[in-house]
């Protein structure tokens, strides 16, 4: 039983070594693959690269990138099969166009608005008009709720 286990083991651990060597054939292909990778974004993550995603979709298309790469197609070939596939917003780096352009105008077009916001606020804060005194009035009313302003404490903490 203890030779059966162990020629178990052996040829697990034979096969998990040769499907390495079959996922990496040459150090120039893990390269370009890599490179591939960082050209595209995961798009769960959305601001991480491909090769820097751990999410499920991540690992798939690193896999349909790696299948495009041992059917011998080129680097435009895979990345044209992915944008058309999954659309621009698959490429870490859009292109600008038109069905683009909020992906590249949007963070300053929002950072424009905020600070026009800003700014209408704060003037109308300016122009706003100052709070009146209080009247004798008022301050009989505040005093007979809270009581008198220059009353000490009696237990010292605060109401």
């Amino acid at each position: 039983m203890k030779v059966l286990l162990l020629a178990l083991f052996v040829s697990v651990s034979l096969l998990g070594i040769t499907s390495k060597a079959a996922e990496n054939p040459n150090p120039q292909t893990e390269q370009r693959i890599r490179q591939l990778e960082e050209k595209l974004r995961c798009l769960v993550c959305q601001n991480q690269t491909l090769a820097d995603s751990n999410a499920e979709l991540a690992s798939d298309l690193r896999r349909q990138v790696r299948e495009q790469v041992a059917a011998g197609r080129s680097d435009d070939q895979i990345i044209d099969y992915l944008v058309q596939r999954y659309g621009d917003f698959v490429l870490y780096e859009p292109p600008f166009k038109a069905t683009t352009v909020l992906l590249w105008v949007g963070p300053f077009a929002l950072l424009v608005a905020a600070a026009l916001v800003l700014i209408s606020i704060l003037r109308r804060r300016r122009r706003a008009p100052e709070e009146p005194a209080l009247g004798p009035e008022d301050k009989r009313v505040i005093e007979r709720v809270l009581g008198p302003a220059d009353a000490p404490e009696r237990d010292g903490s605060a109401r």
